[in-house]
């Protein structure tokens, strides 16, 4: 098992039955999946950043993404329907736990003058989206062989009711929020 999903199992939700107040086990918040989003503008123009984000996605998350396409044409991007416009991988079971335990201990760690998280990026129904704006944080990625540095974003979809939930069980879980 999982050094996260352990310490999740064993101290996390005994921490938030004192803490939500909830009496139910079933009530407590947990993570239900990891969405990892690469968008790529520049795949209109050169298709080859497609194939190097994917390559990059599969090494990061340790499964094959799904590439997005476009659902509407807009004009001004030059964009058309159905064009292939990113790369997504979602996420579940002992590959989540292992994913959050690594961007936890090792990726956010590894950011340049890393102050901590902000807590305010939930959407309001208990969901957390990170971004980075590199994937070469990720000890996976060679540096020698990456053409050009490509963000992320990365979300937390959890059962929490709240984002206070939500955050009570993160925080609890060891993600390094920014204080104050």
């Amino acid at each position: 098992m999982n050094q996260l999903k352990e310490k999740y199992l064993n101290n996390v939700v005994p921490a938030m039955k004192t803490a939500l107040n909830l009496d139910n086990p079933m009530q407590y918040p947990r993570i239900e999946k990891i969405v990892i989003n690469i968008g790529l503008g520049e795949a209109l123009d050169n298709p080859k950043a497609l194939d190097a984000a994917v390559n990059d996605l599969t090494q990061i998350a340790g499964q094959k993404p799904v590439i997005t396409k476009a659902r509407v044409s807009i004009a001004n991007f030059k964009l058309r329907e159905g064009r292939q416009i990113g790369a997504k991988v979602t996420l579940r079971g002992e590959k989540m736990w292992a994913f959050l335990d690594r961007v936890i201990n090792i990726v956010l760690p590894r950011v340049r003058d890393f102050r901590g998280i902000s807590a305010e990026a939930f959407d309001g129904r208990g969901n957390y989206t990170l971004g980075l704006k590199e994937q070469t944080l990720f000890p996976e990625i060679d540096y020698e062989k990456v053409d050009k540095v490509r963000g992320m974003e990365i979300t937390i979809v959890t059962t929490a009711q709240t984002d206070d939930q939500a955050r009570v069980m993160l925080d609890l879980l060891g993600m390094p929020f920014r204080k104050g």
